[in-house]
């Protein structure tokens, strides 16, 4: 299914228009740090991880590829987020991990791209990306 992004919640959340329904979807296979809110303590790099997801999939069209468990118990959508129009495959859950600006979550039966995750996050960590730049 395809829909707009109108809104980037954090590096591994967004809303999406899908539709007449604005879905909150949340990445499969990835977890970024929390942003600062009033319910959740600061966490170092919400705030670049959602600049990043911004920029990756903000106000641009996103496929959204469901694996076999749909819904979380928050009841957001889970899916690979993959981004129309940059001119080549780009898949947003991927990038936030090869960018350094999430880390690989696996919680089955979701495992459909794990191996390819944990490969880009390695590459990120030898790199010093993103949130392992030690900065």
């Amino acid at each position: 299914m395809k829909g707009r992004v109108l809104w980037v919640v954090d590096g591994d959340t967004i809303h999406v228009r899908i539709g007449q329904r604005v879905e909150k979807v949340r990445y499969i296979g990835v977890n970024a740090p929390e942003v600062p809110h009033v319910t959740r303590w600061w966490r170092h790099g919400g705030e670049e991880a959602r600049a990043v997801n911004r920029a990756l999939v903000g106000q641009r069209t996103v496929r959204l590829e469901l694996d076999l468990s749909h819904r979380d118990s928050w009841g957001r959508l889970l899916a690979y987020a993959w981004i129309l129009g940059l001119g080549k495959r780009a898949m947003a859950n991927a990038e936030m991990i090869r960018r350094g600006y999430a880390q690989v979550m696996t919680i089955p039966p979701n495992v459909k791209h794990q191996a390819w995750f944990v490969r880009l996050q390695r590459e990120a960590r030898r790199a010093g990306r993103g949130l392992w730049s030690g900065r």
